[in-house]
Parts: structure tokens; sequence; C-alpha cells
């Protein structure tokens, strides 16, 4: 197995990476995470093709109010350059990092540029729009000797980090069955941006769009899925891509799932709920913080709280969010490890999209691995 193959490349100088965000939707969120970790990063670039909300971020202004991030640090930073032509950001000598806040059909062309032009690139999620995408991702990010990290920040909230502790610890036990609940809003407004609700350029509905983190975080304990059956459905704004859906799953080590997704809940919350022979793992509730603390673990017995508790006092925290992620990336960089999230991690999430797309299409349920001969590999959208 090569380096590349392992997820590993050669350990490189300690120092400030030079950044690019591109994109000043979610990007703003990234921004300012970068800002947070200017003993890591150096935000130099901020493209747009509106030239006008770049110039607005890179003043440090931001308004994406759904992502709170950095904590409300202040912090001093160099007012980073602003462009508009993305062919010129990739060939920046000050830029090591490409990271990728575009619409999503944007990613695959944009990740492959920037790997070829022999930057590590950062990319928010969805990676892109089929496995056989995810694929030409991988090979294009061994043949560029550089990471390609997609964004699944929700991994490294201090609630679910403890749950995986506890997990790893042997304390949770044999798992029975989990919940998954994203129940999110979303009007007529958040689909007068032109991209959003069409099969071709958002790729996808609420489960690839808003679910996909949650999912995710539920896999990133759960681990790998064995069969899933899906039923999805447009009920909520009249656009092409689906807007609720309800999805059972069958996990490889036996265990059930239930996923429910709506864009239709005046109260939004998102929630995971785990159900071990030793604990129950609840999460708090915030739609778009549930990773987080608060959560609840609750033992079978005394003695088993008591051992609980006594593992969650030794747990270490690490930071969260973006943040959380960034800081973990560093790290892999200068150590010559692999990233925390990586293009493997991604396509297990895209797999289970494709399964569940396939299963609500045909009706029937869709067996895990999905290989290149599968019908919906090439292309997952109706």
């Amino acid at each position: 197995m090569s380096n590349a193959e392992a997820g590993t490349r050669s350990p490189e100088v300690e120092r400030p990476y030079g950044v690019a965000v591109v994109g000043c939707g979610i990007g703003q969120a990234h921004a300012a995470a970068y800002r947070a970790l200017s003993d890591k990063y150096e935000l130099r670039v901020i493209c747009d093709v509106d030239a006008a909300r770049a110039e607005k971020l890179a003043r440090g202004d931001a308004s994406y109010g759904l992502y709170p991030v950095a904590g409300g640090k202040k912090v001093e930073h160099r007012a980073p350059d602003v462009l508009t032509d993305f062919a010129a950001l990739c060939q920046r000598d000050d830029v090591d990092i490409v990271d990728l806040c575009t619409p999503p059909h944007m990613h695959f062309a944009q990740c492959r540029q920037a790997l070829a032009a022999g930057r590590h690139v950062i990319c928010e999620k969805p990676l892109v729009g089929s496995l056989k995408e995810v694929d030409g991702l991988a090979a294009a990010e061994e043949k560029s000797g550089k990471h390609l990290m997609p964004i699944f920040q929700y991994r490294f909230g201090h609630g679910l980090q403890k749950l995986r502790y506890l997990v790893s610890s042997g304390l949770a036990g044999k798992a029975y069955l989990a919940t998954v609940e994203t129940h999110w809003r979303r009007r007529a407004d958040y689909y007068s941006v032109p991209w959003r609700g069409n099969w071709k350029t958002e790729l996808g509905g609420c489960l690839l769009g808003h679910a996909i983190h949650a999912h995710d975080g539920f896999c990133y304990v759960a681990g790998a899925v064995k069969s899933v059956f899906a039923r999805i459905a447009t009920r909520v704004n009249p656009v092409e891509t689906e807007d609720c859906a309800s999805v059972s799953l069958e996990m490889a080590d036996g265990s059930l799932a239930s996923l429910s997704v709506t864009l239709g809940s005046q109260d939004e919350i998102s929630r995971l709920r785990f159900c071990f022979a030793n604990l129950v793992a609840e999460s708090n509730t915030k739609p778009y913080g549930n990773s987080t603390d608060p959560w609840r673990f609750i033992g079978d017995t005394p003695d088993l709280q008591k051992q609980i508790d006594e593992a969650l006092a030794r747990f270490v925290p690490q930071p969260e969010g973006y943040e959380g992620q960034f800081t973990r990336f560093h790290a892999a960089l200068v150590s010559g490890t692999r990233p925390p999230v990586t293009v493997a991690d991604s396509r297990s999430a895209l797999e289970l999209i494709t399964a569940m797309y396939h299963s609500a299409a045909t009706g029937k349920p869709v067996k895990l691995p999905i290989t290149k001969r599968h019908p919906r590999y090439e292309c997952w959208a109706p």
C-alpha cells in the first residue's frame, strides 16, 4: 500500500499555512475559524464571483447566522486579498490550502483543478455528485501528493466525541438501536438562491444537503451500514428535490436505526439517540449544534453509571466544530498522517446517499457496498 492509499504523506514544516476561502456563504464560518487559529493558518485570499461580497468578508464582516463559530474570539489578522478568478487563485504561491465553499455542482472540477495545481484542498459537503466522482477525486488526490479533506465538522462536537470515547473504551456494550432526527424549516426565500432545489446544481435535497452531517455523525459512532430502505417526498416547497424522508437501516453489526428528515418543522431540532446494552446516549436538540454538549449518558445500572461518570471525568476535550477539524488537519500536515476526515469517509456518506435514493426510487431495500456495476454509481439523481 502506498502512502497515498494509507492516507499519509511526508511530514511538513510546522508553520501557519496560507489559506484561500472560495465562496462567501458558509465560507464566512470557515474564515472565522481560520482567523481564530492564527497560529496555524493565515487567511490570504477570499475568492467569490461577487467581488463586493468577497470584499466584505475580507474586512472581517460576517452575517451567516446559522453557524456561529470561533467562540466570539477577537483575533488580529491581515486583511486577505480578494479575487474573482479561481484559476488565478490556484496559481498563487502563497496559498497552501484551497478551501471550497462553493455550490455543490462546482466541487468536482474545482477540487481537481486545485489538486493539480499542487494545493491541499478542503471541500464543503456534499463533496461531489456521484460515487464515480468520489473515486475520481481519490485518484486525483493520490496523484497530486496533496490532501483532500471533506468537511464533516460535527464529528468533533464534545458530546459526540464523549460517546465515541465510551464506545472505544468498551463501556457502551452491544448496540441495539438508534434514531436520528433532522427536523428543520426551509421556506421559499431559501430557494430563491438559483442553484438550490434542483438536481442539476444542488445534487439532492434534504438527505444530501441538510441531514448528511447528522447521518455522518451517526455512522461515525455506529459503523458500517449493511442495508437501506428509504421513502422520500416533496411536500414543503415546490422544488425538484425531496424535503421529507424516512429511512430504515440495518447496520453491519446487526443493530437497527431510523432516520427522519423534514424541512417543514417550525420547531427546529436535531437529535441523535443511541441505545446500547450498557447505556443510552442522547444529544441535545440544538438544530445546528447537537453534537456539542450537553449530552445525556444513562447507565443501565448504578454501577455502570458510576463507571460511565468516571470515564467521562477522564475525557480530555479538544477544539470542536470547524476549529476542531482545522486544528486536527494542521496536526496531520505537520505529522504526515491522514486528515481527520478523508475522501473515504465522504465516499461512505455518499454511498449511503446513493442507496437511499435508489431505494426510494425502486421501493426496495438496497444492500451495501455499492460497486461500479450499480445502476446509480455514476449518478444518484432520478
